[in-house]
């Protein structure tokens, strides 16, 4: 007898992406009227079966200097980790990228499953979920050197993207080529994903909003991507579904995802 399916429940996340002027981590993550900390327990924009992020949390950044970054993660919710609250206040960046976690239901409850993943110089994390998952994505997962998937950081859907994400940044693309190629060929083998994906390598941060909210603020020297607006400040703006991003402190450019196939390379 066949072994039941496993229905993977779109439960996912929330995340954001900083660059400007050297701030705490409080004052980007813990602080804001609608911070990521609060999007963890009461997020506006889920656009799905979850109500809260509570399956673990993850926030990385770049020392002043430094080319490659920190990494602080934890399975436990945001707000009972006391000393993460201690830290963000002490921790300054100008370059932040950080996610709470809300598990996909067959995905593992795991701190190496947490956002951001990371390699080498970037940083990055997945909003969302894969559509028949793992299946769907088996075609896509044969164009990786096998050492690549023998040494993904978790057995889910965001590591895998993050593996095909960086092949590419491996290969020379930039970040926005690299997010925009791997959606559309995601969505061409499993239509329906929800594909938010987001990636740093401490100058530039590129992100891509498909099926799931996005906003983007440029302004005070600095640019910040969230899945939700963090305050109410005038100059937040939607970023269309569909559309990746590409931004700098002082530039946002936005541009419909391309179209492709799952057998390009």
């Amino acid at each position: 007898m066949p072994a039941p399916s496993i229905r993977l429940v779109d439960r996912v996340c929330r995340h954001l992406a900083y660059l400007g002027p050297p701030r705490d981590l409080a004052t980007l993550l813990l602080h804001p009227p609608h911070s990521l900390l609060r999007q963890s327990f009461a997020p506006g924009d889920m656009r799905c079966d979850a109500v809260v992020n509570a399956d673990g949390f993850g926030a990385g950044w770049y020392p002043e200097g430094a080319a490659i970054p920190v990494r602080y993660r934890r399975v436990i919710p945001i707000w009972a980790d006391t000393s993460f609250a201690a830290l963000a206040g002490a921790v300054r960046s100008g370059a932040v990228l950080a996610a709470v976690r809300s598990a996909t239901v067959g995905m593992p409850v795991t701190e190496i499953a947490c956002s951001p993943l990371s390699s080498g110089r970037w940083l990055f994390s997945h909003n969302g979920m894969v559509t028949g998952w793992p299946d769907s994505m088996a075609k896509l997962a044969s164009q990786l050197p096998v050492t690549d998937l023998l040494t993904l950081e978790a057995p889910t859907d965001s590591a895998l993207l993050w593996a095909l994400v960086r092949r590419r940044l491996v290969a020379g693309e930039t970040l926005g080529q690299a997010l925009g190629t791997v959606t559309a060929q995601v969505l061409a083998t499993a239509p329906g994903s929800k594909l938010n994906l987001l990636v740093t390598d401490g100058t530039t941060l590129a992100a891509t909003a498909v099926h799931h909210a996005l906003a983007v603020r440029l302004g005070d020297g600095g640019v910040q991507v969230c899945s939700e607006p963090t305050d109410h400040r005038a100059g937040w703006e939607r970023v269309p579904d569909g559309h990746v991003v590409t931004a700098t402190p002082f530039t946002v450019d936005t541009a419909p995802i391309p179209s492709t196939t799952a057998e390009e390379p």
